[in-house]
């Protein structure tokens, strides 16, 4: 059974209670992320979710890990270009111990400046090593290259010379301007009771104010062409087109179109360019959908010479897909689709998370019974319709890795039309 509550202060109160579990997973999502960060203070957001764990004014630094773990339960974060999130699991009867936690560190963090210089070290240690997995920092190129001159195209962790650049104030007039009551979920799910938890929200988070939004630049989709040469033993290669927001009405469309492509072992791209032609080990489409833009995209990661045959045969499938959707892999889709949707209600973690997410995005509660039918109402005219929206748009293409058999930005171009 879900519940809202909205206190006073504004901060929003969502649980899931499920009865068959012993354990909550509670946590406070944040709408600050790195959309909502000024250039020269990009890497902030994550920097801080860092140091939100470095002490407050009650706990060290090894305190807070060493309460949470004494009973057993776990505390992480994780910092998007749209919100930043702070959770807990934990047993039960445990749940007023992640309550105080959380509310702790969002509140009291004293953001020591020694502790400032040694997280930053560690934040830069995760830039470098980012930097130096290609299948990961190929996300980022392909971001900024979609999305350029704009917060939503620069990367979550910020560069090496910003995040050593940022002193104590940096980061606490971002906390202090981001962080308050109404642009905070706290969402829980599991063995609980709602109105026990509101009154645990309203005496922890009792020192939250209400904070303006911060402004954010419209996202303006652009497109183009990013290229590293690095001497490795793959190609790193990602083709992306200007995809859908959360509120789009394709949005359930784009999906099962990004699932029959590239979902899965009996997806088009899986089975084309992995089983029948042996050219790659990794394949596979994806969407990403922000408040007022989304991408679609397919990843693939294959050898410097199987990449001249990759491209086409992946631009053909792009190109032939809008003309051939079938009954029997629109029903496999949609299958999947629900199927990891009800598989992910087993977990605690995942419908915290789901209740927060969904607000954000909507300002609402979705019930499960309208995302089903969200899902089901997808027909082959709809995910026809979307291919050929999204496939007309200009692509993005970013690779890194040993390039000359990589065609030309316009040669790509010209097989997708």
């Amino acid at each position: 059974m879900i519940e809202v509550t909205r206190l006073p202060s504004g901060l929003l109160v969502m649980t899931d209670k499920m009865e068959s579990v012993e354990t909550v997973s509670m946590g406070v999502w944040v709408d600050a992320g790195t959309r909502h960060e000024a250039p020269e203070i990009n890497g902030v957001s994550h920097l801080l979710e860092h140091m939100a764990f470095k002490g407050t004014r009650r706990r060290t630094a090894r305190g807070i890990a060493e309460e949470i773990e004494a009973v057993g339960g776990h505390l992480n974060a994780y910092t998007s270009r749209e919100q930043t999130a702070y959770y807990a699991k934990t047993l039960r009867d445990d749940l007023p111990l992640a309550v105080d936690i959380i509310a702790d560190i969002l509140q009291n963090s004293t953001l020591d400046p020694a502790e400032l210089q040694r997280e930053q070290a560690v934040v830069v240690q995760e830039i470098n090593q980012a930097i130096d997995t290609p299948d990961d920092i190929i996300f980022d190129h392909f971001q900024a290259t979609a999305y350029p001159g704009q917060a939503l195209g620069r990367p979550v962790l910020g560069s090496e010379d910003l995040v050593r650049g940022m002193s104590r104030a940096t980061v606490f007039d971002y906390m202090n301007g981001n962080y308050g009551a109404d642009r905070m979920v706290l969402a829980a799910a599991g063995r609980l009771e709602h109105d026990r938890l509101v009154d645990m929200a309203a005496e922890g988070f009792a020192g939250l104010a209400a904070r303006d939004p911060t402004p954010k630049d419209t996202a303006r989709y652009v497109g183009g062409d990013y290229r590293e040469e690095r001497d490795i033993e793959q190609v790193h290669l990602l083709i992306g087109f200007d995809g859908t927001s959360y509120a789009d009405p394709d949005f359930y469309a784009a999906s099962m179109l990004s699932t029959l492509l590239g979902g899965g072992m009996s997806s088009r791209l899986f089975q084309e360019v992995r089983e029948n032609r042996g050219l790659v080990y990794s394949i596979y489409s994806f969407t990403s959908s922000y408040d007022d833009g989304g991408l679609f995209a397919i990843y693939a990661g294959t050898g410097p010479d199987e990449v001249a045959e990759v491209v086409p045969v992946v631009c053909d499938e792009i190109v032939k897909v809008a003309d051939s959707v079938n009954a029997a892999e629109m029903q496999r889709a949609r299958a999947q689709i629900k199927a990891g949707l009800l598989m992910s209600l087993e977990s605690t973690s995942s419908r915290a998370e789901q209740l927060a997410r969904n607000w954000m995005a909507y300002r609402r509660v979705i019930p499960l019974e309208e995302i089903v039918a969200n899902i089901d109402a997808v027909d082959e005219t709809a995910v026809a319709r979307v291919a050929r929206r999204i496939f007309a748009t200009r692509p993005t293409i970013a690779a890194i890795g040993p390039l000359d058999n990589v065609e030309s930005y316009e040669a790509i171009t010209a097989r997708l039309r």
